[in-house]
């Protein structure tokens, strides 16, 4: 099935290292803030379940997603060494998840094609 949304999302999840949780929180204000000024985001925030985290993220096009990669790349990177991913996923349409196969083969994601859906 072909769609005209392009949207993608990237779901990553967090597990916070002990004693790091005020550190990472920091970081993830910092990559908020980074990220408001991306003109493809459409959304983005953090969310929390004791030690664990899950950031909630899209975009309006495979484009978007790599872009805010690059823009929050070096916080990123920071987060990383107090915190591990557990889980990530990206979500979209066929089109635009072959864009995004090999930049991303490095996190090792799992891909999820859209199939049936709309988007207002």
């Amino acid at each position: 099935m072909a769609f005209d949304d392009k949207c993608c999302s990237i779901v990553p999840y967090f597990r916070i290292k002990v004693g790091k949780m005020d550190e990472f929180k920091r970081l993830c204000g910092e990559m908020v803030a980074k990220s408001n000024e991306e003109s493809k985001c459409l959304y983005y925030g953090f969310s929390f379940d004791g030690d664990e985290a899950h950031c909630r993220e899209g975009y309006v096009d495979s484009e978007g997603l790599l872009a805010h990669l690059d823009n929050v790349g070096a916080l990123l990177g920071e987060a990383l060494k107090i915190a591990d991913i557990t889980r990530l996923e990206v979500h979209g349409p066929e089109q635009e998840l072959a864009k995004l196969q090999a930049p991303l083969a490095g996190l090792n994601p799992r891909f999820f094609q859209l199939e049936f859906g709309f988007r207002r």
